[in-house]
């Protein structure tokens, strides 16, 4: 081709091989088709009854679970607009540690809305300003809905924490909510400090050990160690403990040398050097007063030898956070002086279903870290099982900061539509009809959690309003016999913060995926494809 036509518009000013899509149906359709998809994958997983999915991520691991959370992490979404969905899901996480699936769902259900609004004529911009009164009206409305002396609570009653993380529990187990609440709770209150807003989510551990079953797991004071004692001391009680982070070993001289040894005398002076000098460095820990000997790293034959000499327990923990929590539980700092001693009620080997464990306990001492210890038959499970339990802990730490709590069970959220719906009729202009979508959208809520329980979504939803529209303000769904009733009655509440914070990063989201207008993708960068860096460990 000797003439070659010459493009017109963007086309002439990007790169070859860009994408650009724009105007309605290409990209505000598109962004809004891409949301509602991945909204669909989590609503079937909302609420106590909802589905697990089962996720292989890129590294071929299997997760099993209906967390939201971790279902939106290792699904590594790539659209654009979806990808918003989860980052506001990850803010929720973060922020509160509970109510990711809610966060997606709804604003899923705020754009499916929004769609049917462009579609009757509607303009993206008053869709968003009607989104944004409604919003700001269901801050107030929620305000009004929170249970009268909720607002005051001692987090260190096991009734009141239980009534609260409850609701948080089940959406994860159903059925074993009750056990799995009471050690979470348990262990919440033995970490409590002095002012609770300081409440640290790490000093709750979770040990995970196969066999057994949920009515087998117990809470323990202190740690558990997924390791066996070096040596063959295996119980110590009421002992001072000395941490050393680099390892108890002769460590060779930064330079080298050369020894001349001329005869046999010489050659046995040299090792008895070596072994004076550790038998001087065990001793002078074990005239310390300490019992155990705590190693960041490897423990040196030798060193070994006269640690058994002088009858003091050796472990080794090779995680360096591991060791920092250790450190947190006896009190102790790592590299002792004799002053800096930690300690420990009692150390001890155990075997649990064929895995020896290390349990240390110090229940009088400056109690910082306590453990869940979660027994189960496969690693599904197990995993699944801690996931419910992060949530409670999380839940807890929410608590800690404002303990307001709202009536659960979906009986908010009919309240909010039925309250939203009445103002839109107040409002003036075209955002009515967005601020009416709005109040529909909550209706997602109820419908969700009836049908993934198997009931009729329809009949549930009407019967709900009817006894909203005669004042009854806390009937929401009792999902074991599916009727409706008073949730105050069936105690199912939920954290007012938990709920604030997902309504308001959904509707913020929303709003963001309704601004764009043009999606403009530069060509991928060229090269072959590189693999991504494995994942960090869990700690």
């Amino acid at each position: 081709m000797g003439l070659q036509m010459q493009s017109h518009g963007i086309q002439s000013m990007l790169k070859e091989g860009h994408k650009h899509l724009s105007g309605l149906d290409e990209a505000v359709l598109k962004n809004i088709g891409a949301c509602k998809a991945l909204s669909i994958i989590t609503g079937t997983s909302l609420g106590p009854n909802g589905m697990n999915k089962m996720v292989i991520n890129h590294l071929d691991k299997l997760f099993v679970t209906n967390d939201a959370a971790t279902i939106v992490n290792e699904l590594e979404v790539q659209h654009p607009a979806a990808k918003i969905l989860v980052l506001a899901s990850k803010a929720q996480q973060e922020e509160i540690g509970d109510g990711a699936n809610l966060t997606i769902s709804f604003a899923g259900e705020l754009l499916q809305n929004a769609e049917e609004l462009i579609r009757m004529g509607l303009h993206p911009s008053e869709i968003i300003s009607g989104y944004t009164k409604a919003i700001n009206k269901t801050v107030e409305i929620l305000e009004e809905l929170v249970e009268n002396g909720s607002e005051t609570m001692d987090v260190r009653n096991k009734d009141q924490v239980l009534s609260r993380i409850r609701a948080a529990v089940a959406s994860k187990q159903f059925g074993q909510e009750d056990i799995l609440c009471s050690l979470v709770a348990d262990a919440c209150i033995q970490v409590c400090p002095k002012n609770p807003a300081n409440f640290n989510v790490d000093n709750v551990r979770v040990a995970k050990l196969l066999g057994g079953g949920l009515h087998n797991s117990t809470v323990v004071r202190g740690m558990v160690l997924k390791s066996d004692a070096v040596g063959s001391l295996k119980q110590i009680e009421r002992a001072k403990v000395a941490v050393f982070v680099g390892g108890v070993d002769s460590s060779a001289t930064e330079t080298k040398g050369t020894v001349l040894i001329h005869s046999a005398e010489q050659l046995e002076n040299y090792s008895k050097t070596e072994e004076a000098k550790i038998e001087e460095l065990i001793r002078s820990v074990a005239d310390s007063g300490a019992k155990v000997i705590v190693s960041g790293a490897a423990v040196g034959e030798m060193a070994l030898h006269f640690c058994e000499r002088y009858k003091l327990m050796v472990l080794k923990i090779s995680s360096k956070f591991e060791l920092r929590r250790f450190c947190r539980t006896t009190g102790a700092v790592a590299m002792p002086n004799p002053d800096d001693l930690g300690y420990v009620d009692s150390i001890s080997v155990e075997e649990i279903g064929g895995v020896r464990v290390i349990i240390v306990k110090n229940e009088e001492g400056g109690n910082s870290v306590s453990t869940v210890v979660l027994r189960g038959s496969t690693d599904s499970i197990l995993d699944d099982l801690e996931r419910a339990v992060d949530d409670g802990v999380n839940t807890y730490k929410a608590m800690c900061r404002d303990s307001r709590v709202v009536p659960g069970a979906a009986a908010t959220e009919i309240e909010l539509a039925k309250r939203v719906k009445e103002f839109s009729y107040k409002e003036t202009g075209l955002d009515q009809y967005a601020v009416a979508k709005f109040a529909e959208s909550f209706e997602m809520v109820p419908k969700t959690l009836a049908e993934n329980a198997g009931l009729n979504a329809m009949e549930i939803i009407s019967s709900l309003y009817a006894e909203h529209a005669s004042g009854n303000s806390k009937v929401g769904i009792d999902l074991k016999e599916g009727v409706c009733k008073d949730v105050s009655t069936l105690c199912v509440w939920d954290l007012y913060i938990t709920k604030f914070f997902a309504l308001k990063y959904a509707a913020d989201a929303a709003c963001t995926v309704l601004r764009v207008d043009q999606i403009i993708m530069a060509k991928p960068a060229g090269g072959p494809k590189r693999d991504q860096p494995a994942g960090m460990d869990e700690d």
